[in-house]
């Protein structure tokens, strides 16, 4: 059961992301778990995990971290086209 609640908080954590990044449309369900999930681990490995958490996620470094992951990805896949 955890690992739906991941599954769901990644996808509102990268939803939020592309969001923010004018990206969101964009992206489909799968690529914003995975920015999600993949920011999270990312946000919280440089900033640490403080803040109120989600299904074993900080919040606020896992949303600056998939920020960070959305837009770098963007940036390398426009550049790629």
């Amino acid at each position: 059961m955890h690992w739906l609640w991941v599954l769901i908080v990644g996808a509102i954590i990268g939803a939020i992301a592309g969001a923010i990044t004018n990206n969101g449309k964009s992206m489909g369900w799968i690529s914003n778990i995975l920015a999600g999930i993949i920011g999270s681990s990312l946000g919280e490995g440089i900033l640490g995990s403080w803040g109120p958490q989600l299904a074993g996620m900080a919040i606020f470094p896992s949303l600056i971290g998939a920020i960070i992951l959305v837009v770098v990805v963007s940036f390398v896949v426009k550049r790629l086209s």
